[in-house]
């Protein structure tokens, strides 16, 4: 019996037309395995209630077809549900889709699908927002939002706002508490990472995996602007977590007091409150992924 896809098209993600998208999946899905239909978002959010009714309906495959925010959305309408989420990676960054083994490629993606190779990952629950990949709450979230309002798309977009925004930043203090034991300190960046990439490669917790049953708190402390290339050039490199001016920390469950009230999570911002009770939420997502 044949599986039943649903591709959503977010239209304006990324980089790059998509009008050419329905005829390229027509061409590379295995149609002895799949009967599918496309649906193309309208407006924000429209993914999530797209792919929650679909659940509903008994769609075997939700498909996002866009950016790590259009995953976000579709991923997290899943959650607790039997229906698997692929990804067609089309974004800025595609974090998710790298970590996952996702080929860039649109017609090897497919492959995966037709491949339908899948597991059960880990997502995170913060107060009472969920995510599948990385959120945080320092200059990563002050790009998210920038980004978010910004007039290009595309990696260089994020180069250019980083190089501006990071000459004025001021790093924000933060509270952890782990088990009853506090830490309190500045950072640059406070990171929870499910999987272990922004995207584009830039990779803040490589040995962080989706199916551990453990998160990574990811603090960067803070340096002088003068060592921000090597700092940088570390987080390529995926030797970030080696440095002095960071610390790694595996949990479970973990409370954090912030100062500054902007997140973002999948690179979605969003506006949170200071305490937040973050936890692992095991095995939550069916997700189709790459071949190692």
């Amino acid at each position: 019996m044949k599986q039943r896809i649903r591709f959503i098209i977010n239209p304006i993600s990324g980089v790059g037309k998509k009008g050419d998208l329905p005829q390229i999946i027509e061409e590379n899905l295995d149609h002895s395995k799949f009967d599918y239909d496309i649906a193309i978002t309208e407006y924000a959010k429209h993914a999530k209630k797209i792919a929650y009714e679909a659940s509903l309906e008994g769609i075997d495959i939700v498909c996002a077809v866009g950016g790590d925010g259009s995953v976000h959305e579709v991923g997290t309408a899943l959650i607790g549900t039997q229906t698997k989420i692929a990804i067609l990676p089309c974004g800025s960054g595609n974090g998710l889709a790298r970590h996952l083994n996702i080929p860039m490629n649109i017609p090897k993606a497919i492959e995966c699908i037709n491949n339908d190779s899948s597991i059960r990952m880990d997502t995170v629950l913060v107060n009472d927002k969920p995510f599948l990949g990385i959120g945080g709450y320092g200059f990563d979230a002050i790009i998210a939002k920038k980004f978010d309002n910004y007039h290009k798309r595309g990696f260089w977009s994020y180069v250019k706002l980083v190089i501006r925004e990071f000459s004025k930043y001021n790093p924000i203090n933060v509270s952890v508490d782990l088990n009853g034991e506090i830490k309190t300190l500045p950072v640059v960046l406070c990171t929870i990472a499910n999987s272990s990439e922004f995207g584009n490669g830039f990779v803040v917790s490589p040995n962080s995996s989706v199916t551990d049953g453990k998160i990574e708190l990811c603090l960067l402390k803070p340096f002088s602007f003068w060592l921000a290339p090597s700092v940088v050039y570390r987080f390529f490199k995926r030797t970030a977590h080696k440095s002095k001016y960071s610390e790694v920390i595996s949990f479970e469950k973990a409370r954090i007091t912030l100062s500054q009230n902007i997140a973002h999570y999948d690179g979605e911002p969003f506006d949170v409150k200071d305490v937040l009770n973050i936890q692992v939420v095991p095995s939550s997502l069916n997700i189709l992924i790459g071949k190692k």
